[in-house]
């Protein structure tokens, strides 16, 4: 029996697998799409639904690690998917360097590479390597590409990308990149499917919120700024992430509070954010449901005035604004976030249009609002899915040739 190719994409945290499975045709189409969660503890699951929204797998166990985490997985496309036969596998991966600007099949030399910038993304990185091993030490045969966050922002202006250190620290790496990329592609992939290839030539703006924030301005179809830089915790506020903290703040916390580089870490990436400032949840949606608590309405608060003022920011980069484009978890399904960002905002020519908001139509913009906007979810899966499509099929190309 001839089996037909697929496309496995994966996405590695700290305890969590979420993966998509697509059939290598040029559409793309999903077959199933999923988590496995809670790895390292007792009651881990794994749950995965087909094209139709189906239930195929849904199963606690002990995830022990990440290696039985991917275990499990293609254990379960091999029995639930027999009719397909995975071709490749296609890694998110936050941070690329300097040198990583497009989708890179994974060899020793890479793995190499992308260890020595676990520095520069310290709870994001490791995750990604420990998916991109145990997928390899599941088949060591299966062709792996590494697609990379930052890529989309690799051709950031040069000011854009500078911090005011001393210019040797830029030299060693020390500057901004930007993050969620994959997004963002997706982003203006789904602009143009919708308007059409002129679409890139307008002032844009997408703002990606959701348990991670960030905010791109796109011009010419390219990145020319992005409210996050060097790390993963500039910029918006998040779930548990700070965003944009005064660095004499982090000073303070050294030398007169005594604590050590482990804590702070820890306060900024996982104790602050909506999480902080709420003491409640890092989720938008339970933060919303929150009526009565006065310490979750001023998270709420300060989220959206951040996202306000960086959004406004940004249209000075872009020398002016076209289109709004809201994604992420928080973007694309919150309407009330939405409108609250934009109070005050009008000046821009920006303005909603209730009903369009609230049902999350497409878009959300008055018929009298000098600028587009629109909410739409985002698919980074998909997005990894097409890199390595084009990679295999560069690699096929090149065999040809030879």
């Amino acid at each position: 029996m001839i089996s037909d190719p697929a496309i496995l994409a994966i996405n590695c945290g700290s305890s969590s697998v979420k993966f998509a499975f697509f059939a290598d045709e040029e559409r793309l189409p999903r077959l199933w799409a999923g988590a496995l969660e809670r790895i390292g503890l007792a009651d881990g699951r794994f749950h995965a639904t087909d094209e139709s929204g189906k239930t195929v797998v849904d199963e606690t166990r002990a995830i022990p690690d990440h290696a039985q985490a991917l275990r499990l997985l293609l254990e379960g496309l091999a029995q639930y998917a027999s009719s397909f036969t995975l071709a490749a596998v296609g890694h998110r991966v936050v941070h690329g360097g300097a040198d990583c600007d497009c989708p890179t099949p994974v060899d020793d030399a890479l793995l190499a590479r992308l260890r020595r910038l676990i520095p520069l993304a310290p709870l994001h990185l490791p995750h990604n390597l420990a998916g991109i091993a145990a997928a390899r030490n599941v088949r060591r045969d299966l062709p792996q590409v590494a697609c990379f966050d930052t890529a989309f922002h690799q051709k950031l202006p040069r000011l854009a990308r500078l911090t005011s250190l001393p210019r040797s620290y830029a030299e060693e790496g020390i500057h901004r990149y930007g993050f969620h990329g994959l997004s963002y592609e997706y982003a203006m992939d789904e602009l143009r499917r919708r308007h059409g290839p002129a679409v890139v030539q307008e002032r844009i703006v997408v703002a990606h919120l959701g348990n991670g924030s960030s905010m791109a301005a796109i011009k010419d179809g390219r990145s020319v700024d992005t409210t996050m830089g060097f790390s993963t915790l500039g910029g918006l506020p998040m779930g548990t992430r700070s965003g944009d903290l005064d660095p004499g703040i982090v000073l303070y916390l050294l030398t007169e509070k005594n604590m050590t580089v482990a804590q702070v870490q820890q306060l900024l990436y996982k104790q602050s954010g909506l999480l902080g400032v709420s003491g409640l949840s890092r989720n938008m949606r339970e933060l919303l449901a929150h009526a009565d608590s006065a310490a979750a309405a001023e998270a709420v608060e300060f989220f959206c005035y951040q996202a306000r003022k960086h959004l406004a920011a940004l249209t000075a980069s872009l020398g002016g604004l076209d289109r709004l484009v809201f994604t992420g978890g928080i973007g694309a399904n919150a309407p009330a976030i939405r409108a609250r960002i934009l109070e005050g905002l009008s000046y821009l020519g920006l303005e909603l249009d209730r009903g369009r908001n609230d049902r999350n139509d497409p878009v959300i913009s008055a018929k009298s609002s000098a600028v587009a906007v629109e909410a739409l979810a985002t698919n980074e899966e998909l997005m990894i899915a097409r890199h390595v499509r084009q990679v295999l099929a560069g690699q096929r190309l090149v065999a040809q040739e030879a």
